[in-house]
């Protein structure tokens, strides 16, 4: 049984802050992407999308002489740590399983290497699906995140990946 739906995620206004901030379309993008694959990893579709839709609810502004910088951004940011822990928080806050509350702040924690020292982590599926999802959607010079959707379309994609994974949970 779910305990939160994307759908009252996207209305929050924690969420709507974060994640607008770092792209509302991408975010859904990755979320769409992580339910496609989410059967291949052998992982639960509620889990998968969650951790796909607030993957980047960590992001800063990098800004430099009033233009978002991409470079500076990728130089200094460490998203995922700040997501990872505002998610949680969040997500136990609506009542979300505790459990699965930290497995979806641990796939956000660990979806980039950029922060990251070198060497190889043993990612769970989870893990490696919102990595794989995030990369998947990933556009040059990070324009991915400045994507535009009204908040209508948004709403019916969330609304759309909320039946979809009641229909997967159903079988």
């Amino acid at each position: 049984m779910r305990q939160v739906r994307l759908e009252e995620l996207y209305h929050h206004h924690i969420v709507q802050k974060y994640v607008n901030r770092s792209g509302m379309a991408h975010a859904i993008d990755v979320a769409e992407v992580a339910l496609e694959i989410a059967e291949d990893f052998g992982v639960d579709p509620d889990l998968a999308t969650k951790a796909g839709f607030l993957h980047d609810i960590g992001h800063y502004e990098w800004y430099r002489d009033g233009e978002w910088d991409y470079d500076l951004y990728k130089e200094n940011d460490i998203h995922a740590i700040k997501g990872a822990e505002r998610a949680h928080k969040l997500l136990i806050r609506l009542g979300e399983d505790r459990k699965k509350a930290k497995a979806i702040a641990l796939a956000i924690l660990l979806h980039t290497d950029s922060y990251l020292p070198e060497g190889k982590l043993n990612l769970t599926p989870l893990q490696q699906l919102v990595h794989e999802a995030d990369t998947k959607v990933e556009e040059v010079g990070g324009n991915h995140h400045y994507r535009k959707i009204s908040h209508e379309k948004a709403l019916d994609r969330i609304q759309a990946l909320d039946r979809q994974i009641d229909y997967f949970l159903s079988d």
